[in-house]
């Protein structure tokens, strides 16, 4: 009989077993106090909680599953150190877990993030450099590494960007995004990395969770910051909490799968119908990503503490949120003010992927249009993707009417007065999901030039895509793999290093060159990230305007006709006033200002005016 019970006792030990704890740890004195703890194990529900050294439960949530319990502690005063949870059946502790609260960086919770004084450069860790080849494959996921497969993981990693870090510093980056590294253990295209599998573990082909603290860390001792790339729509479907739920709410079901309408506008439309508000917002983008429940207080809250968790442990400088817009509405709102709350300098750019001004400011804090429907997304930044459609082909368009030519880029920021916040948006020429910009312009340099000195010279945050600066081209059409191609020189017995100035050829120098040196002046330059902005009405296919401040001015005169023009300075005497003359950024040419200003077709001048 003795033995039975022993074996019955040794048989709920094992059925009652931690297989996993989220967040893994936490930190002592944060901004918010309390923390909810994800327990998941064999029917863990039906054991009773307790915390040592006096700790407050504020609650404990079971949910139909019994293979979770949530519960939620309070820190207030309560310093760095190691807890034990009990977990009890019949008033017997059955077993045991640690838990530690871990001590925050010092000014963590003001820590610095990017700004308009920054570069953003965007990378795909799988498509940037091999640094540790070892990594490539791993038996702990499925896809394994081919890089013979357009389509398949090349193996690039943390190491490689680590290995990289001077090529980045020399090109003028101050801000690195990188699309997700979370693991995603997708049968297929898992170099993705958007259909995310476990939301607090590295992907072991990228490398480690200590890996990407490493990163974030040179990063910081190279006067750079880390941007991670957050996914708060969707999951991958091999997430293991897909496959065991939490709640039947935990994601969108219709019941199970029923793919969005990718109709935004529904969100705000007074006249949408409520079907189609919901099949928007609650739809999956394909079967393999489910959706995530905002609406549901424990999934908001597991994604708050996801990020917060990761700000502490990497020491982040950002987000970039994917798909921000696909959200539940007030959820995401929310989501995003928690963070803000507790970070209050913190920056997080989300992804609204609309073409029309007032429809992407809706979606910034303090939105003087989401104000009429009394809305605040509280998300300082948001991309700028009505000039990204100037720039997909404002450059060949050589003659002007009322809508074409520099029009089309005037027409952008006379939008302008729609947004509360014109310094934190976010403006490309391209991305990991569009054309590549010296695809549509067949490698111009010229086109490049006047694209990358709008992106400098313009107000908001500029991003460059990787390779870009190179003349990486790359074909939509062909689809994704070929606009995000591997770049020359992160593999070894690659047969050209771009990375070094004697690997790359001619053309790659040329470009590379041109972007380093712009970049570079412009991190020197705080009048083109913070001054204000006048510009004049095109003419001619010629768009001049203005960065200025009670101290500096910079003049941009960018001539997009196929022929040379000449211009008269006294139409711009409002901004140039007492200045006299004007130096040439790239080319230290000194230009009189009193006289007529003759300019190259398609081709840019950048003053730095002086008195």
């Amino acid at each position: 009989m003795k033995k039975i019970i022993f074996l019955l006792l040794v048989s709920s030990n094992l059925f009652a077993q931690i297989d996993r704890v989220e967040p893994p740890f936490w930190y002592a004195n944060m901004q918010n106090p309390e923390v909810q703890i994800l327990f998941y194990g064999k029917n863990i529900a039906q054991n009773e909680v307790s915390v040592s050294n006096n700790v407050v439960i504020n609650t404990i949530r079971k949910t139909e599953n019994p293979n979770y319990i949530f519960v939620s502690i309070d820190t207030k005063n309560v310093g760095a150190q190691e807890l034990t949870f009990s977990f009890s059946k019949n008033k017997k502790v059955a077993f045991t877990q640690k838990y530690e609260l871990r001590k925050r960086k010092e000014n963590s919770r003001f820590r610095k993030s990017f700004d308009a004084s920054d570069m953003m450069y965007l990378i795909m860790p799988d498509r940037f450099a091999n640094g540790n080849p070892n990594n490539d494959s791993d038996n702990s996921v499925v896809e394994k590494a081919d890089r013979k497969n357009p389509g398949g993981r090349h193996g690039g990693d943390i190491e490689g960007i680590i290995k990289h870090v001077d090529y980045l510093k020399e090109l003028g980056v101050t801000a690195l995004w990188s699309t997700p590294m979370c693991e995603d253990n997708d049968k297929t295209y898992s170099y993705h990395t958007y259909g995310q599998s476990d939301v607090y573990r590295i992907d072991p082909r990228y490398g480690t969770n200590e890996e990407y603290v490493k990163l974030a860390a040179t990063l910081h001792q190279n006067g750079m910051k880390l941007i991670k790339d957050y996914v708060t729509n969707h999951w991958g479907a091999e997430h293991w909490m897909f496959k065991d739920m939490p709640t039947y709410d935990w994601f969108h079901q219709f019941p199970g799968y029923s793919q969005s309408n990718y109709r935004m506008t529904t969100q705000y439309d007074t006249n949408a119908a409520a079907i189609d508000k919901k099949q928007c917002m609650d739809g999956w983008f394909v079967p393999s990503m489910p959706d995530l429940n905002q609406s549901n207080p424990l999934v908001l809250n597991y994604l708050t503490q996801n990020a917060i968790w990761w700000i502490e442990y990497a020491d982040l400088d950002g987000f970039r949120v994917d798909t921000y817009s696909y959200n539940d509405k007030e959820g995401i709102a929310k989501w995003t003010k928690a963070i803000t709350d507790e970070y209050p300098y913190f920056n997080i750019v989300g992804e609204v992927w609309m073409h029309d001004q007032a429809q992407i400011s809706y979606w910034q804090k303090d939105s003087p249009i989401a104000k009429i429907q009394s809305y605040n997304s509280y998300l300082p930044s948001v991309m700028d993707f009505t000039l990204h459609d100037a720039f997909g082909s404002v450059f060949n368009e050589d003659k002007t009417n009322w809508n074409d030519g520099m029009y089309k880029v005037y027409e952008n920021f006379v939008n302008d007065f729609l947004y509360a916040n014109t310094n934190n948006i976010l403006t490309f020429a391209e991305n990991h999901d569009t054309n590549r910009f010296n695809q549509i312009y067949k490698n111009d340099f010229k086109k490049y030039q006047m694209a990358m000195s709008l992106l400098a010279t313009v107000r908001g945050i500029p991003q460059l895509y990787y390779g870009s600066e190179i003349g990486m081209a790359g074909d939509k059409g062909k689809g994704d793999a070929d606009i995000r191609q591997d770049f020359p020189g992160g593999w070894a017995g690659d047969a050209q290093n771009a990375f070094t100035k004697s690997g790359r050829s001619a053309v790659q120098n040329q470009f590379f060159d041109f972007t380093a040196k712009l970049f570079n002046w412009r991190k020197n330059n705080p009048v083109v990230a913070f001054g204000k902005m006048k510009h004049y009405l095109p003419e001619q296919n010629v768009y001049v305007y203005f960065r200025y401040d009670d101290n500096q001015s910079v003049m941009v005169i960018m001539n997009n006709a196929d022929e040379k023009r000449t211009i008269s300075t006294k139409r711009f005497a409002e901004n140039i006033q007492n200045y006299t003359s004007g130096k040439e950024v790239m080319t230290n040419q000194q230009i009189n200002l009193s006289n007529e200003i003759s300019i190259d077709a398609k081709s840019v001048l950048i003053l730095e005016l002086k008195k």
